[in-house]
């Protein structure tokens, strides 16, 4: 799995820096998958090592289980961000994107049940498939239809306006625990329809008439 070395939206080119990723915005998500809804944002952490360009193929790990997709409005930051106010998250923003979220379930299943990190399930190299940004300053974040398919099936069809909580409210919170910095990316959670990949799946995911994207799984 290759690592993505610089991320652009629009003029813009960035390096890479860390993903924050919310988990659980998505009401829908979080029933399916039989979770609590969080009283606050739920917050983890991908290194600049998990991310590789979407384009490329996605490769399942052996013998660490069952690994599953999460289709998710992605934001690239443009500018230092501490215990920021939404405004100041909003004029941050430089970027909208797509990304799958690459979830090890089996794995993420057993540490959660003995009380432990998720990082080996969510943070493993090639676990954070990026597309390319699109300028947001063109686009309402809160009104992102998004869509995924798998050999031409529709798994997931969610929108931005069934966030439990806002693209710039996400922004913000975050700011009040990491600083976030020109190049990190923020992952804003993922509508229900979540499912495990296979050998052989293609995988076509759109936002809105803005951005659409393509990849593959491979063993």
């Amino acid at each position: 799995m290759g690592y993505q070395h610089q991320l652009t939206a629009g003029s813009c080119d960035l390096p890479v820096g860390k993903v924050v990723c919310v988990g659980r915005n998505y009401a829908e998500h979080a029933r399916e998958l039989n979770n609590p809804l969080p009283d606050e944002p739920l917050l983890f952490i991908k290194p600049s090592t998990a991310i590789q360009p979407i384009q490329q193929a996605i490769v399942i790990p052996e013998g660490r289980g069952g690994l599953h997709y999460e289709t998710e409005v992605a934001v690239l930051i443009g500018a230092p961000l501490t215990r920021a106010t939404e405004a100041e998250a909003s004029a941050a923003i430089t970027g909208v994107g797509l990304a799958l979220d690459l979830t090890l379930r089996d794995l993420q299943t057993s540490l959660k049940n003995k009380g432990l990190p998720w990082e080996k399930a969510k943070a493993f190299d090639g676990s954070c498939c990026l597309s390319p940004f699109v300028a947001a300053n063109t686009v309402n974040l809160q009104s992102l239809p998004v869509k995924l398919w798998i050999n031409d099936v529709l798994r997931q069809d969610g929108n931005t306006d069934q966030m439990l909580r806002s693209v710039t409210a996400l922004v913000a919170h975050i700011s009040e625990w990491f600083t976030l910095l020109p190049g990190d990316v923020v992952l804003t959670g993922t509508p229900a329809g979540v499912g495990e990949l296979q050998a052989g799946d293609q995988l076509n995911l759109q936002l809105g008439d803005m951005l659409s994207a393509a990849t593959r799984v491979e063993n």
